[in-house]
């Protein structure tokens, strides 16, 4: 899962950029970068992107002399594929033909093996990363010059859709793009079935034009002082030509959409919207409705718990609703280090396991003696769970209930989620009762998949990381599973 943000017809675009990809920070924290272009006979492209937090990657300097021009698209790195600290892969990547095109996305395709491949043999080209932008990037210039938008001055709505249904065709998987080509204007799409979320924005700037952005999420949006225009519709091109014109068309709609729903479970801002439904809210409706499987087993005697106790940042606002349908208090006694990155998104479990250590204490003037409800998202690998819970016993707890707002995560994610083995996942092949044992908890309980569906109350959810019903084709997920156990043991 990444962050992306494009912006047009801003003097200060690739500042606004740099700004904006602080509100995304959370989608990814790897590396970031930024890539702006300039009219006229100065650099054109200006690059600049490096592994890091936003903050450590652009020095002042930067951003406040090389990156210039009217607009600008800014990426933050969250690695699923590729090596996490090796900066060949960090977006945007820059194109040279036709015209020169930036690229940046978020998600991931199944079939990139195979595109690798074609790319190979039919173009005779060797791919520079391992990122499947670069094949998203080729397929899209080739299709533009297919269309006849490098024989002449201008580029055409028409020329722009052409080479977006040619990537539509091709790439299987879930992503959303930003794009800028040089001279030329700026474009975003979501893929057809738009697993990975997309935003639009609009102001009115100073000399009475308007300026656009394009952004993963509206805080963007809501920071930067753009109007909210609505999310893109699944299968959607957005493009702005050079005259500030915009142009809105569906390309391709694959059926009902499939919205990501770990998206509103954990990876998108509190204070976002997607799909027309707040995080805020949502995550709330999904802390209620765990209070309810937790008061049948309270009511059968299974479980007795003194206090509700969130696992920080995520889980707080699901501790807060069920803390109050159960009538139980609620405390923060988990207390976090806030310059420790999200530990599920670091990419090995050395680092994850480490994160817990250094992330959080436990108070344990609060704990000791007391039955505590550990309330967290998601229990994927089962890293940070098993930490968890033996930190909080450490601190003296009688007996530790560790509770789920999402529902167990058996199947891999291809989609730009970094769980792709379901061996790796600890929910596979147990039972609540088995995923107890092997954190040590006292119980386990998860949100069930009806219930999630309600709280999230979204139309069109992919949940195939929950029930193996998988939104596109994934004949090539065999290919794809290798890749990313190749990229895993290259950190170690």
């Amino acid at each position: 899962m990444c962050g992306v943000v494009g912006i047009i017809g801003s003097q200060d675009a690739a500042k606004e950029v740099f700004l904006g990809l602080f509100t995304l920070q959370h989608r990814g924290q790897d590396a970031a970068g930024i890539v702006s272009f300039e009219e006229g006979e100065g650099p054109g492209f200006r690059l600049w992107k490096d592994n890091g937090l936003v903050a450590n990657v652009f020095p002042e300097d930067v951003v406040n002399h090389r990156l210039g021009g009217q607009m600008a698209i800014g990426h933050t790195r969250y690695s699923t594929v590729g090596r996490s600290d090796d900066t060949t892969d960090v977006q945007p990547l820059v194109l040279n033909f036709p015209h020169g095109i930036g690229m940046a996305h978020n998600g991931n395709l199944v079939n990139y093996h195979e595109l690798v491949e074609r790319l190979k043999r039919e173009k005779r080209r060797m791919p520079l990363t391992k990122n499947d932008l670069e094949v998203i990037q080729n397929t899209f210039a080739d299709a533009l010059i297919e269309a006849g938008a490098s024989q002449g001055d201008t580029i055409s709505f028409e020329q722009i859709c052409a080479a977006v249904k040619s990537v539509f065709r091709d790439s299987v998987g879930g992503y959303s793009v930003v794009a800028m080509i040089a001279g030329h204007g700026m474009l975003a799409f979501r893929d057809p079935k738009g697993i990975r979320p997309l935003t639009l924005g609009r102001r009115r700037g100073s000399d009475g034009k308007f300026q656009y952005c394009m952004a993963s999420e509206p805080v963007v949006l809501q920071f930067l002082g753009f109007d909210p225009q609505g999310d893109l519709s699944a299968g959607e091109l957005v493009w702005i030509d050079k005259n500030g014109e915009l142009h809105r068309k569906v390309v391709r709609q694959d059926g009902e959409p499939a919205h990501c729903m770990f998206e509103w479970v954990y990876f998108a801002g509190a204070e976002s919207e997607l799909e027309g439904r707040p995080v805020y809210s949502a995550r709330l409706e999904l802390g209620k409705g765990l209070a309810r499987r937790i008061q049948k087993a309270v009511a059968r005697g299974e479980m007795k718990p003194d206090i509700v106790v969130p696992v920080p940042e995520t889980a707080r606002i699901a501790s807060i609703a069920l803390a109050e349908e159960l009538g139980i208090p609620y405390r923060e006694v988990l207390i976090k280090n806030r310059y420790i990155q999200r530990s599920f998104i670091l990419n090995t479990a050395e680092k994850r396991t480490k994160a817990v250590d250094l992330k959080l204490n436990p108070v344990r003037s609060e704990i000791e003696g007391k039955n505590v409800l550990l309330v967290d998202d998601s229990i994927v690998r089962g890293t940070t769970s098993r930490r968890l819970v033996g930190l909080v016993k450490a601190a003296g707890a009688k007996e530790v209930y560790f509770v789920s707002t999402c529902s167990p995560i058996r199947h891999p994610c291809y989609y730009g989620i970094d769980f792709p083995n379901p061996a790796e996942l600890i929910a596979t092949g147990r039972d609540e009762k088995q995923i107890a044992q092997e954190l040590g908890a006292d119980r386990v309980i998860y949100l069930d998949q009806e219930g999630l569906r309600e709280a999230i109350g979204v139309k069109g959810l992919c949940m195939a990381c929950l029930d193996g019903k998988y939104p596109t084709d994934i004949s090539h997920a065999a290919a794809f599973q290798e890749r990313r156990q190749q990229d895993r043991r290259s950190r170690k």
